[in-house]
């Protein structure tokens, strides 16, 4: 098991909208991503430069951001664009980030 982190960027103004449509994710989207793989996934938010940070435990090869060539997560994507920064797929910007520290 690898534990995966990654940024994203929230459109300002967005953080209760963000908030709504991620509990009621789809579980359609819940299932896929964990049957592929990733497990205790949670996603932060720094208030200050609405940099939304993820981190995820993946037990595959790829993690969530991996997951564009299923129609169902492209689906998602398209419904969260309006709301966070995106890629021409509509794929959300993700930066990974290298893990400095871990305390188990």
């Amino acid at each position: 098991m690898k534990r995966l982190a990654f940024k994203m960027k929230m459109t300002p103004g967005m953080k209760e909208e963000y908030k709504r449509r991620h509990a009621e994710i789809w579980p359609e989207v819940a299932k896929l991503i964990k049957d592929s793989g990733v497990s205790n996934y949670s996603i932060f938010l720094d208030e200050e430069t609405n940099t939304l940070f993820a981190v995820q435990d993946v037990a595959g090869e790829q993690g969530s951001q991996d997951l564009g060539g299923n129609e169902i997560q492209q689906k998602w994507w398209d419904y969260m664009a309006d709301i966070m920064a995106v890629n021409p797929d509509n794929s959300p910007v993700s930066i990974p980030l290298e893990e400095m520290f871990y305390l188990p």
